[in-house]
């Protein structure tokens, strides 16, 4: 492995009314270029991001659109996996990266998701469910059912879901670029609207815009951050189909398939990004990723564990809770957000977890100074 971070930006997530796709798309490629000081035409393939370019703004064949935003039209797919369409677009690239075909390739994650309607959007992002057994679901139910069943067989209580949010929130307020820079006391959280029994709307990550972009590259490069292992893990589309909704065995393979790589344990990790797309979903994360045990990580958290000063950070960013969740965007933002920690000297090693679905696809990458 010799595959370099020489270049990341995060655009601003939120609600962008003023913004189209394309606008995103400009800003994410100009960026990038920008911040990693290299020519346009060293650009040798480019791997986009998206889940629903199609649906949410009648535009799909995105790797052509990304492509025109340079003379030389480099090669330009786009890679699709639900939520985990950045990291899978991530993990693509360093294949062709390793292959030796590139030595310099763009990773663009981008997904404008406010051009139509809230029910629209539910719709939408339900198709990254299993439509022959969970047709009529929405993720929030969905993951209503992994909360009530971990807070059955665990003990893990409502105080200590709030807490995620709480410390994910404070977190985001060191992110100028996350969507919401608010404070949440437990009792805000635990009492906000209903939505998916136990999970309430402060649980649940906002619907975002949002463009995010890495430049990878074997090429030596001045910049520190180099990925030191992948791991991509795949699980049943529908819950009805697991043995045990305690755990998310995808993340499982995956981690497994990084920490190998790397030749690196959950010791040597000081920072991590993971998928809490719910609260719930960063306590399965935790323990599935392997820093807490089973039943014990809802705990941990909720006494400032996985804070600054604690066993290690989770979600400095604020995670797709505070930060924001432009669908495509979220995997590359993980990885853009945390090389910027590791050149800043903020963190050694970390590591970054992005989910499709509800854990049918999971992607790990860490992160280390080469």
């Amino acid at each position: 492995m010799n595959i370099k971070v020489i270049g990341n930006y995060i655009g601003k997530f939120g609600e962008l009314w003023e913004q189209s796709l394309t606008d995103l798309i400009k800003e994410g490629v100009a960026g990038v270029l920008a911040d990693a000081a290299i020519e346009s035409g060293e650009i040798e393939a480019i791997f986009v991001a998206n889940k629903a370019g199609g649906s949410f703004n009648q535009q799909r064949h995105l790797g052509a659109l990304v492509s025109e935003q340079f003379s030389h039209f480099p090669p330009a797919m786009r890679i699709e996996g639900a939520c985990a369409s950045g990291g899978l677009a991530i993990i693509a690239a360093q294949q062709a990266l390793l292959s030796g075909v590139y030595k310099t390739v763009l990773v663009l994650g981008v997904e404008k998701m406010t051009d139509v309607s809230t029910g629209e959007t539910s719709a939408i992002l339900a198709t990254a469910a299993s439509r022959e057994k969970e047709y009529g679901s929405t993720f929030p139910a969905l993951y209503g059912l992994l909360a009530n069943y971990h807070m059955n067989r665990y003990g893990t209580t409502r105080e200590q879901l709030s807490s995620v949010v709480v410390k994910n929130h404070l977190h985001a307020f060191d992110n100028s670029k996350a969507q919401f820079h608010k404070k949440f006391t437990l009792e805000e959280v635990s009492n906000s609207a209903p939505v998916a029994s136990p999970l309430r709307l402060l649980d649940c990550s906002p619907i975002s815009d949002g463009v995010a972009a890495v430049i990878l590259s074997s090429r030596d490069s001045v910049r520190k951050t180099k990925i030191l292992g992948f791991g991509h893990g795949q699980d049943t589309l529908a819950l009805a189909d697991r043995q045990d909704l305690g755990q998310l065995v995808a993340t499982q393979k995956a981690a497994k398939q990084a920490f190998n790589m790397a030749s690196l344990s959950q010791k040597d990790i000081q920072a991590i990004e993971v998928h809490d797309c719910f609260s719930i979903a960063e306590i399965l994360a935790a323990e599935d990723l392997g820093f807490f045990a089973k039943g014990q990580a809802a705990a941990a958290i909720a006494n400032r564990q996985a804070t600054y000063g604690g066993q290690v950070v989770i979600n400095p960013s604020g995670g797709l809770k505070a930060c924001g969740h432009p669908v495509g965007a979220t995997g590359v933002k993980q990885i853009a957000f945390l090389a910027s920690l590791i050149e800043a000297g903020k963190f050694d090693i970390a590591l970054a977890h992005n989910v499709g679905g509800s854990g049918a696809t999971a992607i790990v990458n860490i992160l280390g100074k080469k």
